[in-house]
């Protein structure tokens, strides 16, 4: 009974964000400034890495953790670099 709760839950939960990663999608390719884009990226990997992390519950593997790890790392990184590019107009000083 457990088990069935919790591979529903997890499907769910899959489907609602992959619902929002198509909502950030579009606000991506349609952001009318580049702040909005920017915001949708973050949005993105943010969303990305939960994915995994719920692909990594469902299978049981540690790969997945690392992996979004990896890309939470990588996008913090690559929003500050883009917000600093859009405040100032370049990254390195």
């Amino acid at each position: 009974m457990s088990a069935g709760i919790v591979a529903g839950a997890v499907l769910v939960a899959q489907i609602l964000l992959v619902i929002a990663m198509g909502c950030a999608a579009y606000r991506l390719l349609r952001g009318p400034r580049a702040q909005d884009r920017v915001l949708a990226l973050d949005t993105m990997y943010v969303n990305a890495a939960i994915l995994l992390l719920v692909f990594g519950i469902r299978s049981g593997s540690t790969h997945y953790f690392e992996a979004a790890l990896l890309i939470t790392l990588l996008g913090f990184v690559a929003t500050a670099a883009l917000a600093k590019f859009l405040m100032r107009g370049e990254v390195i000083e």
